[in-house]
């Protein structure tokens, strides 16, 4: 008689060990932000490669979940953040309020600081820091590398919206009014105009290598967003700079749930660029 636990079901690895903690830090207001932070180490003994993730929007909280590229990440030696940030739920609803519409500024700040906090406390610094984030979260990241591209080595921006003077004409753009606001109120106008990434390039500007992921069967953000924002940051980068600016495009797919073998191939793709660009892979980590 064979006798199997369902604690040792067949497939099971065994788990580097990984440490997670919650810390809180103080944003440009003094509002209190919390931010998790997995690690190889339980404190900052040296400045790793690190991927900063947020989302900020539409009520969404980023709670602690299992997520396997958070862990393929640190058992490489790197460090893997997670900002719960104004515009999500994390603090209810007036958290998320304080993060919406004329106040959505608040998040990219609180981002930003997030990203300070990392870079003050050593566990990071501005030449291992990479951002990530998809959807309205690419917005966010979209937005912090424009107002901040002194911070990151890198950014990975996914089905994102960046022309926020115009989104309400794309994909289902009109119907997301009473979290961004709308192009055709004056006041909101300026409100979008005023951090929409698209409009903040700048000629010249030393940015971040960055990778924009696109879905060529998104029917939510229409990946014109991704494509001409790509185009701008490539023709507006320092000639100098050696960082590159390039869009992965993929066909038939969507915004949402996608095979498991192409979720592999897209977060494979993503981490090796994060890797490349941050030193993960120079010192020993993550290779394509």
């Amino acid at each position: 008689l064979e006798v199997r636990k369902y604690a040792d079901p067949p497939g099971a690895v065994v788990v580097p060990k990984v440490f997670a903690q919650l810390i809180t830090y103080t944003s440009f207001d003094d509002t209190q932000v919390r931010m998790f932070i997995l690690s190889p180490n339980e404190t900052a003994d040296t400045p790793r490669s690190t991927v900063l993730y947020g989302y900020g929007g539409f009520g969404v909280g980023l709670n602690p979940v299992f997520s396997a590229s958070a862990l393929a990440w640190v058992e490489a030696g790197g460090v893997w953040a997670v900002a719960n940030i104004r515009g999500g739920d994390e603090e209810g609803e007036e958290w998320h309020r304080q993060g919406m519409r004329g106040e959505k500024q608040n998040v990219f700040d609180d981002f930003i600081y997030a990203a300070k906090y990392l870079i003050d406390n050593c566990w990071t610094s501005r030449e291992k820091l990479a951002i990530e984030g998809g959807s309205n979260g690419g917005l966010l990241v979209g937005a912090a590398l424009t107002q901040r591209p002194d911070l990151f080595a890198a950014v990975v921006c996914s089905a994102p919206l960046l022309d926020m003077v115009r989104y309400e004409l794309h994909g289902l753009g009109a119907t997301w009014s009473d979290e961004y606001g709308s192009a055709a109120i004056e006041e909101e106008f300026e409100w979008l105009i005023g951090y929409s990434p698209y409009h903040q390039v700048r000629e010249g500007e030393s940015y971040p290598a960055t990778l924009f992921t696109v879905f060529e069967g998104d029917t939510r953000v229409d990946p014109l967003h991704a494509r001409k924002m790509c185009a701008a940051l490539q023709h507006a980068q320092d000639q100098a700079s050696e960082r590159p600016i390039l869009i992965r495009a993929e066909r038939n797919v969507g915004h949402g749930s996608r095979s498991l073998t192409r979720t592999i191939d897209l977060t494979a793709d993503s981490l090796a660029f994060i890797s490349r660009w941050t030193g993960l892979a120079k010192d020993g980590g993550m290779a394509r």
